[in-house]
């Protein structure tokens, strides 16, 4: 399996699973995501997958600072339903880093590790997504800015591809600018404040 090398260099997001570590899935239920996995979860690459992991990244590392999140014990709440716009999407990534899940959801282990009814669309905040610690009720609310614009050249690429008439080159140059794109949101801008703005 090819991808751009640039993936690997994305940090990853280490949490920890009390139910991993119940029934012996993880040891001492660590948990490490890396951009790659959510990337083949999603099926592709695109800004708002990149802007949903750096979301999560940056809520995770202020709500618990130098301690590992929990995963399971964190309520989202998005300011848009669920299909408005890219909402769907950036939920999806979110949901599956941290495991929060509407009704659907795991429904525990004897009264523990409840996952279901922890995400909830069309809620009443400030930003695009809020993370709440169900342990202690502290919370971020963040909102995304994909300040990186497309490079010029990559409408007139993809109407080519749409249409039939691009190259084989072109369909790859197309690809290799949208990575690119990708790339500087992720690694060149990760500490960027402008592109995860806390509310």
């Amino acid at each position: 399996m090819k991808y751009p090398d640039f993936f690997n260099k994305v940090r990853t997001i280490k949490l920890k699973d009390n139910l991993s570590n119940f029934l012996g899935t993880f040891e001492d239920g660590i948990i490490e995501y890396n951009y790659t996995e959510i990337v083949k979860a999603a099926g592709h690459s695109c800004p708002t997958v990149a802007g949903a992991y750096l979301m999560c990244t940056k809520a995770l590392d202020k709500l618990y600072t130098n301690n590992l999140p929990v995963r399971g014990q964190i309520k989202l709440e998005f300011k848009n339903e669920i299909t408005e716009g890219v909402t769907g999407v950036i939920s999806n990534v979110i949901s599956h880093i941290t495991g929060a899940t509407k009704e659907t959801g795991f429904k525990g282990i004897g009264g523990k590790f409840v996952r279901h009814s922890l995400l909830e669309y069309n809620s009443d905040i400030k930003g695009l997504v809020k993370f709440t610690r169900i342990d202690n009720n502290e919370f971020v609310e963040v909102n995304y800015n994909p300040i990186v614009p497309p490079k010029p050249e990559m409408q007139m690429l993809m109407q080519k591809s749409f249409s039939g008439q691009a190259t084989e080159n072109e369909k790859k140059q197309f690809g290799e600018l949208w990575q690119e794109r990708v790339k500087e949101l992720l690694i060149d801008n990760f500490d960027n404040p402008e592109v995860v703005i806390f509310i």
